[in-house]
């Protein structure tokens, strides 16, 4: 058996054990995530600017706590906040979330205009300081949209340790592609779509299904 296949097997294993219910659950609260108002998204939004280079887990715990804050804090406020909830670049997050505020009314109606998704990243990436390549594929698995693959290190970790992919020194867009071809392939043998094969990659590598 190939270390491919290993993963495959792994991945089915999860596919029909409690963890497909995890994931299930995460799937549909994305989905509902969607159908909010832009102002809700738009916190979504802050909490994948947050998660750059952060824990996800903390960037979870501080999104909760500042909650409507991210609409309405002046900067030196959220800077504060993010400071003493532990965010380790509290006054560059707090400066991009508030630059991005003039999309909080109208975040929603830009996301409806694309139809592909792609294409909505790639305005992400050029329109919202903070917001690179993966943090707009988060942002957008977070809100429903299932086709993009979020590469952290956890994932190139497991797709390291399987010999799929090397560790690259840094993330160009182009090796960004590259490695979501490779994990599209994966998603599409092991017949679910690369948002749940996230989920089920997480997993694997922390033991925990998280947004």
């Amino acid at each position: 058996m190939s270390r491919a296949d290993e993963l495959l097997e792994k991945i089915n294993g999860l596919k029909n054990s409690h963890v497909k219910k995890l994931v299930d659950m995460r799937m549909e609260e994305f989905k509902q995530n969607g159908g909010k108002a832009s102002r809700e998204i738009f916190k979504e939004l802050c909490f994948c600017i947050l998660t750059a280079n952060f824990n996800a887990e903390r960037s979870i715990e501080i999104q909760k706590k500042i909650d409507d804050g991210f609409l309405t804090l002046p900067i030196s406020q959220l800077t504060e906040e993010l400071r003493k909830l532990g965010h380790r670049y509290p006054q560059t997050r707090a400066r991009y979330i508030v630059e991005a505020r003039r999309y909080a009314d109208s975040l929603k109606d830009v996301i409806s205009r694309f139809k592909d998704s792609s294409l909505l990243r790639e305005w992400l990436t050029k329109n919202i300081k903070g917001i690179g390549f993966k943090e707009a594929s988060h942002f957008l698995r977070n809100i429903g949209y299932n086709d993009l693959a979020i590469i952290d290190f956890h994932i190139i970790n497991i797709l390291s340790k399987y010999g799929l992919t090397d560790r690259p020194k840094t993330m160009t867009k182009k090796k960004y592609l590259e490695i979501e071809s490779i994990l599209r392939k994966i998603a599409k043998l092991s017949d679910i779509s690369l948002a749940e094969l996230d989920l089920f990659l997480w997993y694997l590598e922390t033991g925990k299904v998280l947004k």
